[in-house]
């Protein structure tokens, strides 16, 4: 598992922070060498205490992240634990340990009060990250975990670490030359009239405009000119015959800018209905998500419930095994009533740790299906980012298309009127 710790003051953030209600589940599993068993006045107890000394950081806080889809034992986290303390020289600090939940994923913090209270010296940390490194690797390698790149060298570790869904972008797909053709000889034979033509040629698309050199020519919605002639397969002679109205039509420039406008406007409706539909979905999955939590906060309620109840029965029991009176007197002289406190605190033992397992097993099977929920609703979001980057992706190239359209139409109407004669000016000659 990746472990992460440092040094730091701020006790009351701290606090805040591992008690976040942003979290799905919250649970403060232990508070250890404390004055007082709740996180927010025990950390500030550490910070109280801090102040006999000239620590300003006086805590270390640790965050233990285990594989995403790997479920880790109670026991396990606890055993992680205690190797770090050994491996800081932590050891028997007051410490707090707290599990979080979200999105499906299990992940624990701990945190250690440095300060000594016999000496009033803070413990020296040498090499912290260098020290939980080589205990994560020893982690990943004892329960035969995938381990991250960045975890078997340093350098290869990605800053970036971007999904794929979040940055590729579809390639496009270019058109079969032979449809191209075969659309056009379609709508040349189907079509008698210039604007019958044209409107057969909007439907599928293109745009008739004309053209430079080859008198008329077709847009499509990338701004790609195709030359009627050549793509139907005749000669310029016989197009001219057809389309004799060549001042109806938009210049290639002029169609490229309307084409770009309209693409902009369409994407722009599409991105829009897009991001609606993509939201209500999200929604759908969000109230799911709601509905998930409570159930398993209900699930949790009654399995503590359950146990208590029961680990209550046991402490009568237990309380029962012992003899009272001149009975309980004569245990005491034989040691009988030693043998049954070992005996009481062996069981209590046992009942501890079923109840762990039984815990443990609970959550699994929680985070089981909570995982299965934020698989859909990653998928949704990388296909919320895909599509909208798409679309945003190809409306902004329509708009730098038309802006350079328009900065060539400007070029030219300059050189028109630079190339354009000047009237001569009249009036007297006075050189005369």
């Amino acid at each position: 598992m990746i472990l992460v710790g440092n040094q730091r003051g701020g006790a009351k953030d701290l606090a805040l922070h591992l008690l976040k209600q942003e979290n799905e589940h919250v649970e403060v599993h232990e508070v250890r060498g404390f004055a007082s068993n709740n996180l927010m006045a025990a950390l500030n107890e550490a910070r109280a205490i801090s102040r006999a000394t000239r620590c300003k950081q006086f805590l270390f806080s640790l965050s233990l992240n285990p594989p995403k889809n790997e479920s880790v034992s109670t026991e396990t986290f606890e055993q992680t634990i205690d190797r770090i303390e050994e491996k800081l020289g932590l050891n028997n600090q007051p410490r707090a340990i707290v599990f979080h939940e979200k999105n499906g994923r299990r992940h624990c913090h701990a945190v250690w009060s440095r300060i000594k209270v016999d000496e009033m010296k803070a413990v020296q940390l040498s090499f912290p990250k260098k020290k939980l490194m080589e205990l994560s690797r020893e982690l990943y390698l004892e329960h035969g975990w995938t381990m991250p790149d960045g975890l078997k060298q340093a350098h290869a570790r990605d800053p970036h670490n971007f999904t794929l869904a979040e940055w590729q972008q579809a390639k496009r797909i270019g058109k079969d030359p032979k449809q191209i053709k075969a659309v056009f000889q379609e709508c040349w034979l189907l079509n008698k009239t210039q604007n019958a033509f044209a409107n057969a040629l909007k439907e599928h698309g293109y745009v008739l405009a004309r053209g430079d050199r080859r008198s008329f020519v077709a847009v499509d919605h990338r701004g790609e000119v195709f030359a009627v002639s050549k793509w139907i397969g005749i000669k310029t002679k016989e197009v001219r015959e057809r389309l004799t109205d060549e001042t109806a039509l938009p210049s290639v420039n002029d169609a490229k800018i309307q084409i770009a406008k309209d693409m902009s406007a369409r994407l722009e409706k599409i991105s829009q209905q897009q991001e609606i539909a993509l939201e209500s979905r999200r929604a759908e999955l969000e109230e799911k998500r709601q509905m998930l939590i409570h159930q398993h906060r209900f699930e949790r309620k009654k399995l503590h419930d359950a146990q208590h109840s029961y680990w209550q029965h046991k402490q009568q029991e237990w309380r029962n095994n012992f003899n009272t009176g001149f009975r309980g007197l004569f245990d005491r002289l034989t040691g009988k009533r030693h043998k049954i406190e070992e005996r009481n605190e062996q069981d209590a033992w046992n009942v501890e740790m079923r109840q762990q397992k039984e815990r443990d097993a609970l959550i699994f099977q929680q985070l089981e299906t909570r995982r299965t929920l934020q698989s859909r609703i990653e998928r949704l979001e990388s296909l919320k980012t895909y599509r909208l980057d798409e679309l945003e992706h190809d409306r902004s190239k329509y708009q730098a298309m038309r802006e350079q359209r328009l900065e060539q139409l400007e070029i030219q109407r300059q050189e028109q009127n630079r190339d354009r004669p000047r009237s001569r000016q009249r009036g007297h000659d006075w050189t005369r």
